[in-house]
């Protein structure tokens, strides 16, 4: 109540100073009295201003119908907040006083009543006073701000076009006549539900390995590039098919080694493809396969010995069980357990030592049954380190054969990267190499250029 008498009092103020002295003694005897009797009527300043909202348009002979002043918006447009009360509390209005060169003769020679230019001023001043009072006693009844308003589109009125005109002599003539509508034809675009890409790198690096790693190398400063494709099938209903193409050759320098400038130390060609369809939420019956290999030989250093060659050895897995996937914004995984799985090895180099990798002596191929636990991980830990974790495990109740593969991703930018591999393997099918254990271990730190597409 206080606020409003005083938002009142303060508008009646300045709008009797604006609107001219003829009507202060209208509005001094009008609503100075604490009561209005019933014939009294209101001066005319007072019914310009708020006659419209008091109860005394209910006489017709006291209600005057007259426009409000715009002047004023501020005070009876859903209350905002605006900047001019804070900018006008926080200005200085001191200003030096110039050096007075010429007499002025303006009010002399000219006089001018320069009131009716500077009524905006005036206004603005006596408004921002009331909003001030009003920010700071009731803060509650502040619905928006000035930057809010001034964001809104502003509105522009719909241009007519004009109508073409029509000649006279064209309304006599006959209609043409009409031709056969046959159709339209209608193009019809379905979903693509395959989602293809892949990434390629090319990484400096320095790696370790250990003596007994099954397929030999020796640690050194290297080169090693890769490349994984991948084709996606996904109809966002049951159906869920995923394919992906990994290579990866890295090559390093070894100075023990005076037969070859250079020996293979990373050598994998890698082919996988499952088929998922779902059975609950997160649960899908899936069928699995996967063949891995390398790509050239590879010899013991300073011998014409070789380790392995391509498809010696080759591996497939075929394997049926349950995927469960779980897609959030940071952590994409994939945990496939199977009962039944099928593991083929098949050593077709007469030259490699089929036993290195559990084959009898003379055989090509072993094949296995057991069961299998697959699992794939990708978490952007913080949006520039990004762990990839691949984790296999494969028993036929007599071995076991387990590896575990991390990639740590320290992204410096689009094209430049910082990887840290680590893999670990397990098998004690194969024959251990004297005086080591069956537990492998491979490192590699690089750095070099990475890019997705």
């Amino acid at each position: 109540m206080r606020t409003l008498c005083a938002l009142l009092t303060i508008t009646i103020l300045s709008l009797s100073s604006v609107g001219g002295q003829n009507l202060v003694g209208a509005l001094d005897d009008g609503i100075d009295k604490a009561e209005l009797k019933e014939d009294t009527v209101p001066s005319l300043l007072y019914q310009f201003y708020f006659g419209n909202l008091e109860e005394l348009n209910k006489d017709p002979y006291r209600y005057l119908d007259i426009q409000p002043d715009p002047y004023y918006y501020r005070l009876f447009v859903p209350m905002t907040f605006y900047h001019s009360p804070m900018n006008r509390l926080s200005e200085s209005l001191w200003k030096p006083e110039p050096i007075a060169t010429l007499p002025s003769l303006t009010d002399e020679l000219l006089p001018l009543d320069d009131s009716k230019f500077a009524k905006s001023e005036r206004v603005g001043k006596q408004v921002d006073r009331v909003l001030m009072d009003l920010y700071l006693t009731h803060p509650e009844l502040v619905r928006q701000n000035e930057d809010q308003i001034m964001s809104r589109k502003v509105y522009q009125a719909e241009v007519l076009k004009e109508a073409p005109k029509t000649s006279i002599l064209s309304l006599f003539k006959p209609d043409a006549p009409t031709t056969e509508f046959n159709g339209a034809d209608i193009v019809i675009q379905k979903p693509n539900f395959w989602t293809i890409g892949g990434n390629g790198s090319l990484q400096f690096t320095q790696n370790y390995i250990s003596t007994n790693w099954y397929k030999g190398g020796e640690s050194a400063h290297s080169l090693l590039g890769n490349v994984l494709l991948f084709g996606n099938y996904n109809d966002q209903n049951k159906i869920q098919f995923e394919n992906s193409l990994e290579v990866k050759l890295g090559f390093n320098t070894v100075s023990s080694d005076t037969i070859r400038k250079y020996r293979i130390n990373t050598d994998l060609l890698r082919l996988y493809s499952k088929l998922g369809v779902q059975a609950a939420k997160n649960w899908y019956y899936t069928v699995s396969m996967e063949v891995n290999s390398q790509l050239f030989n590879n010899y013991k250093k300073n011998t014409d010995v070789k380790v392995s060659s391509f498809l010696a050895p080759a591996n497939l897995i075929a394997s049926i069980g349950m995927d469960y996937k779980l897609k959030k914004k940071k952590i994409d995984l994939s945990v496939f357990i199977s009962p039944i799985a099928y593991n083929l090895r098949y050593v077709g180099d007469k030259d490699v030592d089929e036993t290195k990798f559990g084959l009898e002596k003379g055989d090509k191929t072993m094949y296995d049954f057991g069961s299998k636990l697959q699992s794939n991980m990708t978490w952007k830990i913080i949006p520039s380190v990004t762990l990839t974790s691949r984790l296999y495990y494969f028993t036929s109740y007599e071995k076991v054969e387990a590896e575990w593969e991390n990639t740590f991703d320290f992204i410096l930018n689009r094209y430049l990267s910082t990887k840290l591999f680590v893999h670990t393997r397990f098998d004690d099918g194969a024959k251990r190499v004297e005086d080591k254990s069956y537990f492998q271990l491979k490192e590699l730190l690089s750095f070099g250029i990475n890019y997705k597409w």
